[in-house]
């Protein structure tokens, strides 16, 4: 028997304000291992240009993109919220991890959530501006 994830759908501001916190949470502790928890085992992702289901994919996924973007930080903010979806835009910094050079990262996502709590669709558009280290202000 799967346990839920809270909050649960539908969501309210306060509780959609809550797994948006909690996103950004695991997110920032660049563990793919436990952020992929976060999603049903048959969760459906478009990142970017990347299309790919399940949690395993969603893992390895994860685990090049940490890989690549080093000193990860992110900052996510709600932007909407309706039943079981919720739309946040976001921001994060990284350094390259090939050339050393820093980026800002700015996008949109779109989440749905099973009624136990789980994401089932995650939809993401980003760009990337470089940066300089100077220039950095996400959680430093």
């Amino acid at each position: 028997m799967r346990t839920s994830r809270p909050p649960l759908p539908p969501f309210t501001h306060d509780t959609a304000l809550a797994k948006v916190q909690a996103a950004e949470d695991a997110w920032n502790s660049r563990d793919p291992s436990k952020v992929a928890l976060a999603y049903s085992p048959d969760t459906v992702w478009r990142n970017r240009d990347e299309f790919f289901e399940g949690r395993d994919a969603v893992e390895e996924f994860l685990t090049r993109k940490w890989a690549k973007e080093l000193h990860y930080r992110l900052m996510k903010e709600l932007w909407t919220f309706n039943g079981n979806r919720i739309s946040v835009r976001f921001e994060y910094e990284w350094q390259n991890a090939i050339d050393g050079q820093w980026f800002r990262t700015h996008g949109n996502e779109h989440w749905q959530f099973d009624a136990d709590g789980y994401m089932t669709v995650r939809d993401m558009s980003a760009n990337d501006i470089p940066i300089t280290a100077g220039e950095r202000r996400i959680g430093i």
